[in-house]
């Protein structure tokens, strides 16, 4: 400050500085409440994705191992339409909420067209049991499946999801014996809420 200055323009530079200061207060404060803001925001957002769960949908990945025999007629297509049927293990290797190995039984149809459909059952080691039904492919190594399942025994009762997989490998042997392997067996699964 100069000793020219005048106690009038002193105290103007000082409003002034203090002017200046207040809007870096207000924009501290402000920056304060937005940061407040955007904590509760990512915790309500986290809160919600911690619900998931227990609004029922549960992931579980696996594998399935499954040997058994083929039927086939001839159709107009010149393909032969197949019934197979399979039974064999899935082995659950990432899910909470389910046995980690199971006995599957599946019954599927090629209709000759590329269209197949079938059925699946797996039983755990207490007997209890997953139903599903499949769609998809023909069972030859590549080939996917799609499966929705519809519904269990025991402590899979109410059970809904669905899973896919991809044959890692399908081998035929004599008198129509296939095996396969699928190690990308990945989906879903909820059960219904028990009555209250």
């Amino acid at each position: 400050m100069s000793a020219s200055a005048c106690p009038g323009e002193v105290l103007g530079q000082n409003r002034r500085r203090m002017d200046g200061q207040r809007p870096v207060a207000h924009a501290t404060r402000g920056s304060v409440a937005t940061l407040a803001l955007l904590v509760s925001t990512l915790g309500l957002l986290g809160a919600l994705h911690a619900q998931a769960p227990s609004e029922g949908w549960r992931t579980f990945e696996g594998t399935w191992s499954a040997v058994g025999r083929r039927q086939t007629v001839p159709t107009e297509t010149g393909r032969a339409a197949v019934v197979t049927a399979l039974s064999g293990t899935v082995t659950i290797t990432s899910a909470a909420g389910l046995a980690a190995g199971f006995r599957a039984e599946v019954i599927g149809f090629d209709d000759g067209a590329g269209g197949g459909a079938g059925r699946a059952v797996w039983t755990d080691s207490r007997g209890d049991q997953v139903f599903s039904a499949l769609k998809g492919e023909p069972v030859e190594t590549g080939r996917h499946v799609l499966g929705t399942l519809t519904g269990g025994t025991g402590r899979y009762a109410g059970i809904t999801g669905e899973y896919a997989l991809t044959w890692q490998y399908v081998v035929r042997g004599e008198e129509e014996v296939v095996q396969g392997r699928a190690v990308d067996l990945k989906g879903r699964f909820r059960r219904a809420e028990a009555p209250r």
